[in-house]
């Protein structure tokens, strides 16, 4: 049995490197510390906003570098974190961290509040005045939108002098299950095998052996089951902490509360969670039907949901093969975009090995005036591509939005976020399968593809909808306990699924493996952008790559539009349900090819 790396065993050539952030944890203490005294430069417009255009701009162009300080002082931390969340010393500087975003920004929360109190008028005469204020305009907007569920400033200031009680969840979380959790190694194959989290969801889940899967999901199942009422209080801490504040704010639900900042109409949100669920799940019960003949299985249990169905033919697709096809599929993004994020591998932005501590699954972070840090565990599959490709996409997107946007408005409202890196696993799909005349490998590349949309359209989707029923629940008085959560889980899995999946106590907790729940109403995006990325890609079909000169720009624009106003730059209206529909459609037909393949 291979006993897993600890994070100082790690060859350093295949990990980030954090020397691009801070020369050394020395370095970024004293940053830290000199962060806390910066945060005068804005406190010293304190009752002063009223003055006149110059202060004002002034006063919001201090925030907007304290800010892009804060973050990248919070972001090296976090990502030492996410190496070995099992240090002690590692929690102590990312709680550090966490402290000193919480005081300043308490100390700056004057600067919303005291704009809300202004005249009625003064801030447009101002941004008339004044020029150099209109990049913060997208800013001012928002906050205008906000003035009619912000509280006294002095609440205000309070609360965000809270911040990192009021993200507690999502800490005890993540400290849980990098810390704390334990699986036992379990015997299959004539041996025995070590098992982890990121043991099981990055290898072991998606084995040809069905003995090897199964043996690993019960291993998995039993190391989550004992958590079961800690994760299932900390998921009710965090929706009591949003039906709070909804309640505070005068909002008519706590959906509501959440979706403000996404910029987009309710209808969207439930278009997406209703569609999807209602087309899709005979698509999808179908291809679970052809993997139970397929693999020959008497039932096709939760846990063979992503066993390949051509075990025999699974070429091995190495780190440098990888990007190789990576940067070919982005190579209509125009030779700038292609540069940048050929830099990620050359620079080592990623980090790409397993060890004891590190976070699960994939993430990007993108810290303003550095460049994106991606976190991931490499091991030679075309899925690992795939999710390569679509953190790449993150990268290319927050670098291209920072060369050309102010630290206020690089980032776009959330529901536009993940279409971006899904762009990228679509164009990657499209050059592996262009010109593939050999039968069994287009075979298995469709596989890799409908990996993507079980992912975003299946499993982020059918989270989105725990929450969308947990929030209803909560609002009526109901207690969130792990038994109300594992009756949801599984009874939404067995709506979805139907009689195709047997769905069974381990299916019933995977509402404990993600922390999407901790990040609002996170998990619906990632169908809005799989939708916006397939209708894209279906523009390129029939216009020509062209198309992507128009997506580039609307890269460009970060946050300084809103998320339909980017999809309509180019040309996609995801007002309409009919781009929802034509990407569950284009999933049918992926399965039908798959199904005459067989």
């Amino acid at each position: 049995m291979n006993k897993p790396l600890t994070r100082a065993e790690v060859t350093p050539e295949h990990t980030w490197n954090l020397d691009d952030l801070f020369a050394s944890r020395e370095a970024w203490l004293a940053e830290l510390a000199l962060i806390e005294s910066a945060q005068e430069t804005v406190t010293a417009h304190l009752g002063r906003l009223g003055e006149g255009a110059a202060t004002l701009l002034a006063c919001l162009d201090a925030r907007d570098a304290l800010s892009a300080r804060l973050q990248k002082a919070y972001v090296f931390a976090m990502l030492r974190n996410a190496e070995d969340g099992g240090d002690p010393a590692r929690q102590s500087d990312l709680s550090s961290a966490a402290a000193v975003a919480s005081r300043v920004e308490a100390a700056i929360k004057f600067v919303d509040t005291d704009i809300l109190a202004l005249p009625a008028g003064t801030v447009e005469r101002f941004l008339a005045e004044q020029p150099a204020l209109a990049v913060h305009r997208t800013d001012l907007d928002d906050l205008a939108r906000l003035k009619p569920h912000m509280l006294s400033a002095e609440t205000e200031r309070v609360l965000a002098s809270l911040g990192e009680v009021l993200d507690a969840p999502f800490m005890i979380f993540q400290r849980s299950k990098t810390s704390d959790m334990q699986f036992a190694p379990f015997a299959a194959d004539g041996r025995e095998h070590p098992n982890s989290f990121n043991l099981y969801e990055w290898t072991y889940e998606g084995s040809a052996s069905a003995e090897v899967r199964r043996a690993a999901w019960r291993s998995f199942c039993k190391g989550l089951e004992p958590y079961q009422n800690t994760f299932a209080a900390t998921f009710a801490t965090e929706v009591t902490k949003n039906v709070v504040m909804a309640k505070a704010r005068g909002y008519r639900s706590t959906e509501h509360f959440l979706l403000h900042a996404h910029k987009v109409p309710f209808e969207l949100y439930t278009n997406i969670l209703d569609i999807i669920q209602a087309e899709l799940a005979p698509h999808m019960q179908r291809y679970a039907r052809l993997r139970q003949r397929v693999l020959g299985l008497d039932q096709l249990q939760f846990c063979d949901l992503k066993a390949p169905l051509d075990a025999g033919y699974a070429p091995a697709v190495t780190f440098e093969a990888a990007a190789d096809l990576i940067l070919r599929a982005v190579a209509p993004m125009g030779a700038p975009y292609v540069e940048m994020l050929r830099t990620a591998f050359e620079r080592r932005w990623i980090d790409r090995v397993g060890n004891t501590g590190k976070s699960s699954g994939a993430f990007c972070a993108s810290p303003y005036g550095a460049h994106p840090f991606i976190l991931m565990t490499w091991t030679d599959s075309m899925r690992d591509a795939f999710i390569l490709a679509h953190e790449l996409g993150h990268a290319g997107h927050f670098l291209t939005a920072q060369r050309h946007q102010r630290y206020v408005n690089t980032r776009p409202a959330m529901p536009f976020v993940e279409a971006p890196s899904i762009m990228n696993e679509v164009l990657l799909a499209r050059t592996i399968l262009q010109g593939e005349a050999d039968a069994r490998m287009r075979r298995w590349v469709l596989m890799q593809v409908l990996g993507t949309y079980h992912h975003n359209f299946v499993t982020h989707l059918l989270e989105a909808e725990l929450q969308r029923q947990v929030y209803a629940l909560a609002e009526a008085g109901q207690p969130v306990t792990a038994a109300l959560l594992n009756e949801r889980k599984a009874a939404i899995l067995k709506g979805f699924w139907g009689d195709s999946v047997a769905i069974d106590e381990g299916a019933a907790m995977t509402w404990m493996r993600q922390p999407h729940y901790y990040f609002g109403l996170y998990p619906y995006t990632y169908s809005v952008g799989l939708v916006a990325a397939t209708a894209l890609a279906e523009k390129a079909r029939t216009e020509g790559d062209g198309v992507f000169a128009g997506w580039l720009d609307v890269l460009r624009a970060g946050g300084t539009l809103q998320p339909l106003a980017l999809m309509q730059q180019v040309g996609i209206d995801l007002s309409s349900p009919a781009p929802v529909r034509a990407a569950v459609a284009y999933v049918g037909r992926m399965i039908e090819e798959l199904e005459a393949s067989f």
